[in-house]
């Protein structure tokens, strides 16, 4: 596994980031733990976690995704590069979710005990809270790394601008940085290269980027001609809905049927093929890469033993699918 710098930090990270969000629902303890395993021993050693996983459950299940991984963690806990984020609803009160003050530095403690651990290395807010001024979330990230609670701080599911006014205030106000962004990336999903992409090269921020096989889509496994599987992303809980409307449409199988053929002429297996695209954009860190098996692994190692695609393959692609560059980021 390959190591790369994570923004303008001092921190180096695995070039893969292990996604976490399976585990509690679609995955068991024991399946979570086989996962955590088969990534570390492929050098992952890199995970990404949130308060309110596990994917697709509810109220009742929040939480259960950091207490997998925190009691795989446990005796190991230096071993790894651990994140995870908050902001969404973790209560029954409307002081239980977004950016408050309150929120995060409750949110916090929380995890912490979850994950059983005593600091989290990367912290983040999941999503924009509109109610919130930047600068009360600022002040309260700040407060969670000069108590030694996070070494570093990000943001996912951000708009460029908000993350350049999210620079600006901190620079002004002399409060911690955001030091990385979150946002979706795929080879059916490019709307963040425009302004997001760009911005973050600009400053130094790290990118990892979720969802780089499309929910499993560009595995090419699915079939249009049929309801997707009982067991897969685009039917689990309370997510299905949302991931079918994201990629389960006629454009997108088109797409992946020419990516599968120049997969074919590439030698190696589509989802490889699309991890690897992922990561040969220079802007970006660590892909977050998911499985609901460990087998599922495979071809994301794959792509990071096979680093950048040559510049034709890329370039290929990069054609092939730039209709995608002009979606609707908040689709």
């Amino acid at each position: 596994m390959q190591y790369t710098r994570f923004g303008r930090t001092g921190l180096s990270v695995s070039r893969l980031c292990l996604g976490t969000m399976t585990f509690g629902l679609q995955c068991d303890q024991p399946r979570s733990n086989a996962i955590m395993d088969k990534a570390a021993e492929g050098g992952i050693d890199f995970f990404d976690t949130a308060d309110v996983y596990p994917l697709g459950g509810g109220r009742t299940t929040t939480g259960r995704t950091e207490e997998i991984v925190g009691a795989w963690l446990e005796g190991k806990r230096h071993q790894f590069i651990v994140a995870t984020k908050c902001v969404g609803q973790m209560g029954p009160k409307p002081w239980d979710r977004g950016m408050s003050r309150k929120h995060i530095l409750d949110a916090i403690e929380s995890s912490l005990s979850r994950l059983r651990t005593d600091y989290i290395d990367l912290y983040q807010l999941h999503s924009f809270d509109p109610q919130t001024p930047i600068d009360e979330a600022l002040d309260a990230l700040d407060t969670v790394v000069r108590h030694g609670k996070a070494r570093y701080v990000g943001v996912s599911n951000w708009p460029a601008y908000k993350v350049a006014r999210a620079l600006g205030r901190s620079e002004v106000k002399g409060t911690v940085r955001v030091d990385a962004v979150q946002p979706r990336y795929n080879l059916l999903f490019r709307p963040f290269e425009r302004e997001l992409l760009a911005l973050c090269q600009e400053e130094g921020i790290a990118v990892i980027p979720y969802n780089p096989l499309a929910g499993g889509l560009l595995t090419g496994k699915h079939d249009k001609s049929a309801p997707p599987a009982a067991d897969s992303r685009f039917t689990l809980g309370t997510a299905g809905a949302r991931y079918q409307a994201r990629y389960w449409h006629d454009r997108e199988f088109v797409t992946i049927e020419r990516l599968r053929a120049v997969a074919g002429e590439a030698g190696m297996s589509l989802a490889t093929l699309a991890v690897a695209w992922v990561l040969s954009h220079p802007a970006i860190t660590a892909p977050i890469v998911g499985a609901s098996r460990p087998e599922q692994l495979a071809d994301s190692l794959a792509a990071a033993k096979q680093g950048r695609l040559p510049a034709d393959l890329k370039a290929k692609l990069d054609e092939l699918t730039a209709e995608w560059r002009a979606v609707d980021a908040d689709r």
